[in-house]
């Protein structure tokens, strides 16, 4: 789904977080008391959280200590009696922050996914001071004079390109943050920061509530028909941990749309559960986020002008693969005349197939995914229920996941037992290059709970550092239904694909080879950092990895080649859909944020309405992936102005999938170059070149396009044949996985 933003208020002179220390690195006195976990820096290996150590009462004060401590570390610099040099300046700036940045990864970690009344209190608490302490930090006019004296002779400094790079985004980034705004400007400024870190706290913590009261309780076994007994079981299983013994609760995923409204026959019920997405954040109750997100955007629309820029929008994509805003609708509308018209081709095709089975009722957004399936049946032959036991969950993640990237990139995986976790269904991984050389450790977290946010992500609880001597410890979190006891751990081939998704964000993370932590791995820009996990997702359909992890749980036999074929002549089928929700809720996204100063603050559910109305897409029978009320990306997880990334991207994987194709696939000389020329570079050069670099020419839209199996005027590309080959490994589209 995405890179985990976070710690994005802490971040001080980049738009990703910095790099932690090892012992031997210097830090500055911090007071913090020494049976604080938080203290030292891990011992564990590659410095993992000490979670078994570790309370959650103890990361107020390591956080408090830790912005002392680098406050301490910045004022050194600024107080420094020598000329400034990149080493006295922009070096000992990126090597600051150890403490702070050791227990902020951590929890910022754990609150997304176990978090507890204590932990949502320090969030709650520390938002504010977060801000001031980035304020603090980045308004400082001695040292933006330093950094400005070092970039304005820049070119003289005899730097390599990587510390060029750094130097440069250092001084823009501190501009960008408001260095250069007078001192009335900079308290101004200062005053919406703050407000803004306590309305984007209060946002995720309102949400996550609601989304755990929105959970739908049946009574009634027999409203749950078609949903399999393990299913069913599971739903048990969460009723009994609510208190509700008798009952059954779906909960709610981060979307619009559930899971299980693809199999639910009862048409009430399909009702029901919609509805309670729908409305989860707008009850007019304590979880109602509406009059939040509405103040978030007026903010957002203020600190832009305060800026110098019109609207968030153009600031945000200011240091952007796509630039500004007028590129990134250019390129949204550029796919909504043939997603539109494929959309009004499903519509047709599902009402047509509610008459041939009985219905006489209009076709509306809870009957879509029911409807959808049993056309995908009847076109294809292909049933959801037919594909589950293949898709055993550990198998896909060792024989599937992991065997990709050790066929193109030679990666090794060792089960490790022995370094603790926040949680018990956490499973971690030490990963090593095919010599044996350590890459880092790998955490997973599978499974949906009421104290977890929804969807999936990827972040670090370590980054990756040649100047701080640190390895990369990364963790992927998802929100699988968790199997009732005894029961096997199937999956459905769109979580296959979002396991794929997030490990692709994982690479980007693990083959990190930077020196200087702010450029580091993903901290990149987010019409970016997405493009390395959309790419991986293709590999889930690869002739050379499917049979190899799509295994039958009961007998062990492989996926048969008939039923791979359906899979393949089924992948872009209901695309008009996914991707529409997708794009909808992107330019819905665009909307919000290209409101100005003079707009103020708006009635959430209408300028929704108006904003879906201007797409041009069917919003009616497709609602967007996430309605403004719950759309967590924009407002508490960084993708503000950004949600288009996701479309974006895919047309980069797309892009350099073709030229895989046309290199000769999944190779290990491919999967290294991609390594080298992509995954390994950070933020060391600008994307355009470096995307132009790989794949030989700049990305078009028309692979995107065949990828969702249209043609540029909205007509459907002819359907493969029968038995069709699946050697271009070509998967379902991204935007039909769940997580994002």
């Amino acid at each position: 789904m995405r890179v985990l933003a976070a710690t994005a208020t802490i971040l001080l002179m980049s738009t990703s977080a910095l790099a932690q220390t090892p012992p031997r690195a210097a830090e500055a006195p911090s007071g913090l008391p020494a049976a604080n976990p938080f203290a030292q820096a891990s011992t564990l290996p590659l410095q993992a959280p000490p979670f078994d150590r570790i309370k959650s009462t103890d990361y107020g004060p390591a956080l408090i200590a830790g912005m002392a401590a680098q406050r301490a570390e910045i004022n050194a610099i600024t107080r420094a009696r020598s000329a400034p040099t990149f080493d006295n300046t922009i070096a000992a700036l990126e090597k600051s922050g150890r403490l702070l940045e050791r227990a902020a990864l951590a929890f910022y970690g754990v609150v997304g996914a176990n978090t507890d009344d204590t932990l949502q209190k320090t969030q709650a608490d520390l938002a504010p001071k977060f801000a001031a302490h980035q304020d603090a930090i980045n308004l400082d006019p001695a040292l933006f004079a330093r950094v400005k004296t070092l970039y304005d002779k820049r070119t003289s400094l005899g730097l390599n390109p990587e510390q060029l790079q750094v130097l440069t985004l250092t001084y823009d980034n501190m501009v960008r943050a408001g260095a250069k705004l007078s001192p009335v400007d900079k308290a101004t400024l200062s005053k919406y920061n703050a407000e803004l870190s306590t309305l984007e706290t209060a946002f995720q913590q309102k949400l996550l509530a609601a989304a755990k009261a929105g959970a739908l309780v049946v009574d009634d076994k027999a409203k749950l028909a078609g949903l399999s007994e393990a299913e069913i079981a599971a739903a048990a299983d969460a009723a009994k941990a609510r208190g509700l013994p008798g009952k059954y609760v779906l909960t709610l995923q981060n979307t619009t749309q559930q899971p299980e409204l693809a199999t639910l026959k009862d048409r009430a019920t399909r009702e029901a559960l919609f509805n309670a997405s729908w409305t989860r954040a707008v009850k007019g109750d304590a979880n109602d986020t509406r009059a939040t997100i509405a103040e978030i955007a007026a903010l957002r629309a203020k600190k832009a002008k305060l800026l110098g820029f019109p609207t968030w929008a153009d600031y945000v994509l200011q240091d952007q693969m796509a630039k500004n805003p007028k590129t990134a609708l250019g390129f949204m509308q550029q796919l909504g005349t043939p997603v539109a018209a494929e959309q009004r081709r499903e519509a047709a095709e599902l009402q047509a197939q509610i008459k041939a089975t009985g219905g006489n009722f209009q076709l509306k957004p809870w009957d879509w995914d029911f409807y959808s399936e049993q056309v995908r049946k009847a076109k294809y032959d292909l049933n959801q229920d037919e594909l589950k036991p293949y898709f055993e969950i550990n198998k896909v993640l060792t024989d599937g996941v992991f065997y990709a990237a050790n066929q193109l990139y030679g990666l090794t995986f060792k089960r490790r037992t022995d370094i603790p976790v926040y949680h018990p269904d956490v499973m971690v991984f030490e990963v090593n290059e095919e010599n044996g050389a350590p890459v880092g450790l790998m955490y997973f977290d599978f499974w949906k709970r009421d104290n977890k946010n929804g969807g999936a992500w990827m972040s670090n609880f370590v980054n990756q550092s040649k100047l701080i001597g640190t390895k990369p410890v990364i963790y992927n979190v998802s929100n699988f239904t968790k199997p009732a006891a005894g029961q096997p751990a199937l999956i459905s081939f769109d979580d296959v694909t979002t396991m794929f998704h997030e490990f692709g964000h994982a690479l980007h993370g693990l083959f990190a080879n930077q020196t200087y932590p702010s450029v580091s791995g993903t901290n990149t820009a987010r019409d970016f950092v997405e493009f390395p996990s959309q790419f991986n997702e293709h590999w889930a359909l690869d002739p050379k990895v499917l049979p190899h992890y799509a295994v039958n749980y009961k007998d062990g036999s492989v996926i048969p080649q008939a039923l791979v074929d359906k899979i393949k002549r089924a992948g872009t089928f209901n695309s008009g859909y996914s991707f529409g929700e997708a794009l909808a809720a992107a330019e819905m996204d665009m909307s919000w944020h290209s409101l100005s100063e003079a707009d103020g603050k708006q009635d959430p559910d209408a300028f929704e309405a108006k904003a879906l109305a201007a797409t041009g897409l069917d919003v009616t029978d497709v609602p967007p992936r996430y309605r403004s009320s719950y759309f967590l990306h924009i407002w508490g997880n960084g993708y503000s102005a950004g949600y288009y990334a996701y479309s974006w991207t895919k047309m980069l994987s797309a892009n350099a999938f073709n030229w895989f194709e046309q290199h000769g696939g999944m190779t290990r000389a491919n999967g290294q170059r991609f390594r080298d020329m992509i995954l390994s570079k950070g933020h060391t050069e600008d994307y355009a070149p470096m995307f132009r670099a790989f794949n030989g020419a700049d990305p078009q839209v028309g692979p995107l396009l065949k990828d969702l199996g249209l043609n540029a005027d909205g007509t459907r590309i002819a359907a493969e044949p029968a038995g069709a080959a699946v050697s271009d490994g070509t998967a379902q589209p991204a935007a039909a996985t769940p997580a994002k």
